[in-house]
């Protein structure tokens, strides 16, 4: 891998600072694949495979907090708590605290494929999750509000505000609004099996994933669509830039970052293609306040690489399992990750 000379991402300028941070790196052990990683507060929670999250308090060992009875198959997080959902058909929550409570169950007690948590309405949480052809929103009352769309749910997105939730599944995807029984769910059409969905930051956007290796969007105004192609295998991995103006996305043996700023997004206009190297983008996460995107690799490398110019620095050296999820700290100061078969660790950059 290459470096630069480039300080941490708080500054990422061409200084005396050193090429790589991966000895800054604080190593986790895990001892199990890990699916995801977030912070709570200042805590990366590393979500495993089966059964369990592990907490990584920094100078503590880490404790690992069952919450689910098997497989844990779909992660959001708010910073706040952690949404999961399981092969017990449970969607659980959990706080900083380790405490965790079921807020919802299947009452058929089906996989929980995809959750999503949204911005509180009011004093009351935003969750959503699928299974099946059937997404679900919690409503204010503790009843989850329904709906089944043309086939199994590929994604869900809450819209910035909180209000509407779009769910991806074959030949497109729907905007719903939960709370609003009169308005009729839009469909948004495109042929193809979709299999993730976000939107942008300012929700003028929505952008799926496909099975096929593109993206495809829609302006949410009219519906006009957008395709983005030119990916050597399916995009896994999704992240809006810090002002909302680009979409890093993996499935390349390069960094895409797509344009977002103008009125009709991406439409018309060439993707940014920074930091090339021998193996496949598995993971991307941007950092919350600046123009730098964390990157993992296939060979489990991790690069720290700044938008606007392509400077990278190493975050960590290559050697071993693909990377499988990177979490920053809200204030971008500390990067958490993970490789498929539990190497883990954080690395200080404040």
């Amino acid at each position: 891998m290459r470096g630069v000379t480039a300080g941490p991402p708080s500054t990422m300028t061409a200084t005396d600072q050193p090429a790589s941070v991966a000895d800054r790196a604080r190593p986790i052990i895990v001892g199990a694949p890990v699916v995801a990683a977030h912070f709570l507060g200042e805590v990366p929670v590393f979500v495993l495979g089966e059964e369990a999250l592990l907490f990584a308090s920094k100078g503590d060992e880490p404790e690992r907090v069952a919450v689910h009875g098997g497989g844990i198959l779909a992660v959001a997080s708010d910073g706040e708590r952690i949404l999961t959902g399981g092969d017990d058909g449970n969607i659980v929550a959990t706080k900083p605290d380790r405490t965790h409570e079921v807020v919802a169950t299947d009452a058929k007690r089906r996989w929980i494929d995809h959750v999503a948590l949204g911005p509180p309405i009011g004093p009351d949480a935003n969750i959503a999750w699928s299974a099946g052809k059937e997404a679900f929103v919690l409503s204010r009352k503790g009843v989850p509000r329904r709906l089944e769309v043309p086939s199994t749910v590929g994604g869900l997105a809450f819209a910035p505000k909180g209000l509407r939730l779009a769910i991806a599944h074959y030949n497109g995807a729907t905007l719903w609004f939960p709370n609003a029984a009169q308005a009729a769910p839009e469909r948004l059409e495109w042929k193809g099996s979709h299999v993730a969905i976000a939107f942008s930051p300012d929700g003028r956007f929505l952008v799926t994933a496909m099975q096929e290796p593109t993206l495809h969007g829609w302006r949410v105004g009219d519906g006009k669509q957008m395709r983005m192609s030119g990916y050597g295998t399916k995009v896994r991995s999704m992240s809006w830039s810090a002002d909302g103006k680009a979409l890093a996305t993996s499935g390349s043996r390069e960094l895409i970052v797509w344009p977002f700023q103008g009125k009709d997004g991406p439409m018309g206009t060439q993707p940014k293609v920074l930091a090339p190297a021998p193996q496949l983008v598995c993971a991307v996460a941007c950092h919350p306040k600046n123009d730098v995107a964390a990157v993992g690799y296939g060979d489990g490398a991790v690069l720290l690489v700044r938008i606007a110019d392509g400077a990278e620095v190493l975050a960590r050296r290559p050697g071993g399992e693909p990377i499988s999820a990177l979490a920053w700290n809200a204030a971008g100061t500390a990067l958490a990750f993970a490789a498929e078969a539990g190497d883990a660790g954080v690395i200080e950059l404040g």
